[in-house]
């Protein structure tokens, strides 16, 4: 099977060089965040649903909505996640 994806997900490298199996980690978290609901379907489809929810808890940073989006669709909450310990960890400035 074939992972499919935009080369706009991948705008800092050359696309070429993307080895599905070696940065797994980072095709999974940039298809998270920047990628359409179909590309994370296929992404889920293609690296298997143990393996993305790993990537996705033990990922450093995700924005609110990625990290909200993954804590609805792996039934865990927001607190177990490694970004959201980080984040409590370091706080920035307020977000209105």
């Amino acid at each position: 099977m074939q992972l499919q994806l935009r080369p706009s997900l991948f705008w800092d490298t050359d696309v070429k060089t993307v080895d599905l199996e070696k940065h797994k980690k980072s095709v999974i978290e940039r298809t998270l965040m920047r990628g359409t609901k179909e590309e994370f379907d296929l992404v889920l489809q293609y690296y298997g649903w143990e393996t993305v929810k790993e990537t996705v808890l033990t990922a450093r940073y995700l924005d609110k909505y990625s990290l909200a989006f993954s804590s609805v669709i792996f039934d865990i909450s927001k607190t177990e996640f490694r970004c959201y310990k980080l984040a409590q960890l370091n706080p920035g400035h307020w977000d209105y």
